[in-house]
């Protein structure tokens, strides 16, 4: 099958002035130049590439210490450095008139450059004298799934948003005109739901240009990214958060309309559980699994094997390298920043495929040899993720400009630790090593080769664990939950449910809890935990204080529990971003987010 690629490497040549892109604020964007942009949409290659630059507002979640929140402020993530936005939002520096991560005028900026090529590519002499009437709908729906995805990406940061339509604001309108509420959140869902549906009805299986499919056109929007998106807004829409949540029962418009309904609605889950398997049904996909039949190796190419079978919606242009070297060891070059939390550590599995709160094979006392060097037995008979996921102390490593595989070491006074360096050394005596890609060596002493490599958003391990979460909530008991279930946990190296030492969850509560279990550690550091822990409402009892090993020791009392940060959660202000107060002064029907 082919496989789906945001490719941002088209240029778009277009001027800023002219596209209306770039620092301009929301409902702001316009082009002055009407005759030039009459112009391009008369030209074929200037109007893909004005479509192209459409595609550059998909969100890049890589850089978690400057521009993406949802590792760093959960619980799973710890950023080192102090000096990057993220330490300040977990401190609770944040408000609106300090809008940290704010994305609010960057997505309606996408939205109102989509809306603006739908509006006016359908005249385009070009391509029609080419017999394209085909390939200008092609493009249409390709705007249109953009414009849902930008929706989506605003409704799962700051809840209710603003619906604009088909509306385009003209650059000298007037302050009544731009005077635009914001609508009920299940009107956003359907109103994002519809597009996608629309979109999905147009777009080809597979990339294609004027109906023949080409690698040439990885990267243009297709019918399982469509589906993939919808399946993530549905699930997220049935969820506590909200979906009958009373504690959202101040966010009202000024007329007093709730934007969050007050009522349950079971429906929703079913909803959700029919667009999960929409795209399984689809039939282009399937669980990624290294020919060697190693589940580390099969976990590590989820990410490293580009465009392989499980992918569905990737962000080529991005910073991955970036986080390879922020969560790389000194010793490779490194920057030693990006921590794993103790708490996710914790979460992991045992090789036995229970937990280990459950587990006897689970065990913090003593040490075993492994080689030449003692591993604490805690990180012993743990379950392959945990191996592919985690750089742990003493666990081995080889990357960056390392060329030869050594142990790591955090003690305090070791080759990675805290005495080493004033600012880069891990606060948890623990590295992310999940999607870290070891021929990158741009860091401090690299030699400057770096390994680019797609970013999956979204993938068909995550639209497994939707479709069973929803079905549990819907249709507990149904068999397929256990099978969707266990086909991750099977491609994982991890015991299934239903085997002889792992009985299968008992009811519709257990289920729930396993389910969140495996999604937080299959879906780990993928931007979702956070959204995850907000829309199930347990944010307030895992935020707070993380822990990790005791990094100022150097003998073996470094293995101990101990709080390294605090991630400040408080409610309701941190289940919604705040919307700035520039943009409140500026649209007076717009109402805050509860707690700010």
């Amino acid at each position: 099958m082919k496989k789906i690629n945001i490719i941002l490497g088209l240029s778009a040549v277009l001027l800023t002035s002219t596209i209306g892109t770039g620092c301009k604020k929301y409902l702001d964007q316009v082009p002055n130049d009407r005759i030039t942009i009459e112009q391009v949409f008369q030209k074929k290659g200037p109007s893909e590439q004005y479509l192209a630059n459409v595609y550059s507002y998909v969100d890049d979640p890589s850089n978690m210490w400057e521009q993406n929140p949802w590792g760093g402020n959960a619980d799973e993530i710890d950023v080192t450095w102090t000096k990057y936005p993220i330490y300040n939002l977990n401190i609770g520096n944040i408000g609106p008139s300090n809008a940290l991560f704010d994305r609010w005028n960057n997505y309606y900026n996408g939205i109102r450059s989509a809306t603006y090529f739908i509006n006016h590519i359908d005249g385009n002499a070009e391509i029609l004298s080419l017999g394209g009437k085909q390939q200008i709908e092609q493009y249409k729906a390709e705007a249109r799934f953009l414009r849902a995805y930008f929706y989506f990406l605003l409704m799962r940061q700051y809840g209710p948003v603003v619906l604009v339509g088909e509306t385009e604001i003209p650059a000298d309108a007037t302050a009544n005109d731009m005077q635009i509420p914001r609508s009920p959140y299940d009107d956003c869902v359907n109103y994002v739901v519809s597009e996608l549906d629309k979109a999905a009805a147009i777009l080809p299986k597979v990339p294609s240009a004027n109906g023949q499919a080409s690698d040439r056109e990885f990267g243009r929007a297709t019918v399982g990214m469509a589906l993939a998106v919808k399946s993530r807004v549905l699930l997220y829409a049935a969820s506590p958060e909200f979906n009958g949540n009373t504690g959202f029962a101040s966010l009202k418009s000024l007329d007093g309309k709730n934007l969050i309904n007050q009522n349950y609605d079971q429906e929703k889950w079913k909803k959700a559980a029919d667009a999960a398997k929409a795209v399984i049904d689809l039939g282009l996909y399937s669980l990624y699994k290294d020919p060697s039949g190693d589940p580390i190796k099969s976990y590590q190419g989820i990410f490293s094997q580009a465009w392989n079978s499980e992918q569905i919606f990737n962000r080529n242009n991005n910073n991955l390298t970036g986080l390879d070297v922020n969560s790389m060891p000194r010793i490779a070059g490194g920057w030693d920043g990006i921590a794993v939390t103790q708490e996710q550590v914790d979460a992991y599995f045992m090789s036995d495929g229970k937990p280990i709160t459950e587990s006897s094979l689970y065990s913090e006392t003593g040490f075993t040899t492994e080689n030449g060097v003692q591993v604490y037995n805690m990180y012993l008979n743990r379950e392959p993720r945990f191996y592919a996921s985690v750089t742990y102390n003493n666990s081995m490593f080889q990357g960056g400009k390392m060329t030869t595989e050594a142990p790591i070491s955090f003690y305090a006074s070791g080759a990675n630790g805290k005495n080493g360096h004033p600012t880069d050394w891990s606060r948890t005596g623990y590295l992310l090593r999940k999607n870290i890609a070891p021929q990158t060596n741009n860091g401090s002493g690299g030699n400057g080769a770096q390994q680019n490599r797609p970013l999956p958003l979204f993938r068909l391990g995550e639209i497994y664990l939707n479709y069973v979460e929803a079905l549990n909530e819907y249709s507990p008991g149904n068999p397929d939950i256990l099978t969707y279930l266990n086909l991750i946990r099977d491609r994982a190296g991890v015991p299934q449910y239903g085997t002889a030492n792992l009985p299968a969850p008992a009811s519709q509560a257990d289920m729930r809890t396993r389910i969140r279990e495996e999604r937080r550690v299959e879906l780990a550091f993928e931007s979702l935990r956070w959204f995850d822990i907000r829309r199930w409402k347990i944010a307030p009892e895992v935020m707070g204080e993380m822990h990790g090993m005791d990094i100022n020791k150097d003998d073996n009392s470094f293995y101990k529990r101990v709080v390294i940060s605090n991630h400040i959660f408080r409610t309701p202000a941190s289940y919604l971003f705040p919307i700035s107060q520039y943009d409140l002064d500026r649209s007076k029907l717009i109402t805050q987010n509860p707690g700010w």
